[in-house]
């Protein structure tokens, strides 16, 4: 299983709606996030390749509006999805969805991106493993597979670990996991007639969106003569507080 997600593109114009607690959609353009589509999912796709036995299932939480992002992940090369109903709200939520999907699936592998580019949070990966008792492993960059044991790279303080684990897994993917692909024109007529599955979810929100705030707005540049050195300490010192 390959756990998707929708994320506004990186160049869309971030605002906010109803009082700052919502993300303003009008406009938006959405893709899969990248480190679900280049890493987790490229490289199960590469499993795949190596064998023909290999499956791979997608899964989203979403409403229809995910549909077009999910038939994106088919056409490059997913065999079939699964869309959760239910609107996105906390990482709990998300990952007990999937979780009661996965239940029922009985995977060996369950791969994720290391985090979403919209929150940054990185948290389903790890929630999912304890709901399904699986072990976790964070920040892959290479994951090998051989009948039963998965040998996993990731970057450390310093250095690299390489670990070996007993398959079922479930595993966060960043870069150096795989090369991103792109649809070929035979994907994409295929992922029309690929099965989507929509089941209904009743995992619970723990938490709620308070306010979204924008970062503050950048200064304007001042110049100071290189002959002003005194004042340039001052400005450094009592305007901008660094020294």
């Amino acid at each position: 299983m390959v756990c998707i997600s929708k994320t506004p593109d990186t160049t869309a114009k971030i605002a906010f709606t109803d009082n700052n607690t919502k993300f303003a959609e009008a406009g938006v353009q959405w893709i899969i996030n990248p480190y679900d589509e280049w890493y987790a999912l490229v490289r199960a796709i590469e499993l795949k390749e190596a064998d023909a036995s290999t499956t791979i299932h997608l899964a989203t939480v979403g409403g229809a509006d995910a549909e077009p992002i999910i038939r994106k992940a088919l056409a490059l090369g997913g065999d079939e999805a699964i869309r959760i109903n239910v609107e996105p709200t906390d990482p709990y939520q998300v990952a007990s969805a999937i979780a009661e999907v996965a239940k029922a699936g009985g995977y060996d592998l369950i791969l994720t991106g290391k985090e979403t580019i919209d929150y940054n949070n990185g948290a389903v990966g790890g929630m999912l493993s304890e709901l399904l008792d699986m072990p976790y492993i964070a920040l892959a960059t290479n994951l090998q597979v051989a009948g039963t044991t998965a040998t996993v790279k990731r970057e450390i303080e310093g250095g690299e670990e390489t670990v070996e684990v007993a398959l079922p897994l479930v595993l966060s993917c960043q870069k150096g996991m795989a090369e991103a692909r792109i649809p070929n024109m035979r994907g994409i007529m295929a992922a029309r007639t690929k099965p989507l599955k929509v089941v209904e979810a009743s995992a619970e929100t723990l938490t709620e969106v308070a306010a979204f705030g924008l970062p503050p707005a950048k200064a304007g540049v001042k110049l100071v003569s290189p002959d002003q050195v005194e004042e340039l300490v001052r400005m450094l010192h009592e305007e901008a507080r660094v020294i």
